[in-house]
C-alpha cells in the first residue's frame, strides 16, 4: 500500500468513527432505529478540464450518517493547490450523478423540500446539505452539516462550487465533484 492510500485510508476511518461516535448527540429517540452511513472517497473529477485549477488532482472523504430523521455529513478535501490557502469553496450535496466535464450532469442541489414535493422549496442550510471550507496552508479543507432530514438513495454527487455560499444557495461555477451512490 502507497503512503497516499494510507492516508486515505486513515482519514476515511478517522471521519467514519468520528460519524459514527456523534449519533447519540443527533439521536434523542429511545428506539433502536439503525443508522445509515454513506461512504465516498476518491480523486474530484474535474469538471472543467480544459483549465487549470486549484482541485486539480485532489481527493476527497465524504462520509454521511442519517438516524431518526436527521443527517450529519461531513467533507474532507485534501491535495488542494496550497496557492489557494486561506480560500473557501462552496460545495453542496447534488441530486445528479458526477460526470468528468460535465457539471451539468449533477443536476440542482439535493433539497429536502423538493423531495418531498412542497411548491416553492425554502433554499437554506436546513433543506439542503451545505459543506463550505476553507483551503489550510497544507492544501485542506474539511467541512460537517447536520440537517434535520435523510436524503432519499440514488446517484449523487459532492460538487465542489468556485466560491463560498450565499444565503440563497448560489457557490458560483462547478470546478469539480466527488461521486457518491447509496
Amino acid at each position: 500500500m502507497t503512503a497516499s492510500a494510507g492516508k486515505i485510508l486513515t482519514t476515511t476511518a478517522v471521519l467514519a468513527v468520528s460519524a459514527l461516535a456523534a449519533l447519540p448527540a443527533m439521536a434523542q429517540s429511545t428506539d433502536d432505529s439503525a443508522a445509515q452511513v454513506v461512504t465516498a472517497q476518491g480523486e474530484l473529477r474535474d469538471l472543467v478540464p480544459a483549465t487549470e485549477g486549484p482541485l486539480d488532482g485532489a481527493r476527497a472523504v465524504f462520509v454521511m450518517v442519517s438516524r431518526d430523521g436527521q443527517s450529519m455529513a461531513r467533507l474532507q478535501v485534501s491535495g488542494v493547490d496550497r496557492d489557494a490557502a486561506g480560500r473557501t469553496f462552496g460545495a453542496h450535496l447534488h441530486v445528479g450523478p458526477c460526470v468528468e466535464g460535465n457539471g451539468a450532469a449533477a443536476g440542482p442541489h439535493y433539497n429536502s423540500d423538493t423531495a418531498a414535493g412542497q411548491v416553492p422549496p425554502r433554499v437554506d442550510a436546513t433543506t439542503e446539505i451545505w459543506l463550505d471550507f476553507t483551503v489550510t496552508p497544507g492544501g485542506t479543507g474539511y467541512a460537517s452539516t447536520t440537517v434535520p432530514f435523510i436524503p432519499l438513495p440514488g446517484d449523487r454527487s459532492v460538487v465542489i462550487h468556485q466560491e463560498p455560499t450565499d444565503p440563497n444557495g448560489a457557490a458560483g461555477p462547478r470546478l469539480a465533484c466527488l461521486p457518491v451512490s447509496w
